[in-house]
């Protein structure tokens, strides 16, 4: 259970998300393996998507990868924020 709730997005995490980095429904869909289309229909959803768990988690790590992370519901609702940058 646990698995399946981690992955769980909701359409304006997505958008919210790619806001963030800048993306087009395009350039997630070509970081994450998942159709344009599949994206711009979850990003218009109220609530859990209905997006395959798979297309969820793909969509999810190509986020993660590009420094997004993803706030729980806490009360507050769902959430993103960019991971803060090391400077080197």
């Amino acid at each position: 259970m646990g698995e399946t709730v981690k992955h769980l997005l909701f359409g304006s995490q997505i958008r919210a998300a790619r806001a963030l980095l800048r993306w087009s429904a395009v350039d997630l869909a070509n970081a994450s393996s998942v159709g344009a289309n599949t994206i711009r229909r979850a990003e218009v959803e109220d609530g859990i998507l209905s997006m395959t768990a798979a297309n969820q988690r793909a969509v999810r790590q190509a986020l993660e990868g590009a420094g997004i992370q993803f706030i729980d519901q806490n009360g507050g609702g769902p959430g993103v924020r960019l991971r803060k940058r090391c400077m080197d």
